[in-house]
């Protein structure tokens, strides 16, 4: 189900992808704030719609445009101990600081901190970690 928010006008096209990092204190005072501070910190939005209603904005150069989003899916990696399909963690983030490795960009997704939950929607395969996790691919919600 779409929810309605607004985001800069050069981000505000059909099928952008975000991942919200909560409010900031230069909009305290916006008179828009309500609309962008309903979304959940971390959680990964993508953009469905685009309505032509425009809103000054103190932070985004040609103000904000209002969009549809809805939630999707973030991709990530889980100790496999802990990756069950259907299940609901609290996302701990790995204490790894390899980042020539290729699973970096999945063992640290954009925007995603430890303490954040989810819920496992599907689990993937078994990858290398040349620190030696015992790690897999998943999709998170």
């Amino acid at each position: 189900m779409a929810m309605l928010t607004v985001v800069g006008d050069k981000l505000a096209k059909k099928g952008q992808e975000f991942v919200y990092l909560g409010s900031l204190s230069e909009c305290k005072d916006c008179k828009v704030k309500n609309i962008c501070f309903h979304l959940e910190k971390g959680q990964r939005y993508k953009v469905v719609g685009v309505r032509d209603v425009n809103h000054d904005c103190e932070i985004h150069e040609n103000g904000v445009k209002v969009v549809e989003v809805e939630k999707t899916t973030t991709n990530a990696v889980l100790l496999k101990k802990l990756a069950i399909d259907g299940s609901t963690i609290t996302f701990d983030l790995l204490k790894c600081n390899n980042l020539g490795c290729e699973n970096h960009i999945l063992c640290f997704p954009l925007g995603v901190k430890s303490g954040t939950k989810f819920k496992i929607v599907k689990t993937g395969r078994k990858l290398k970690c040349p620190k030696g996790f015992e790690i897999v691919r998943v999709t998170l919600e």
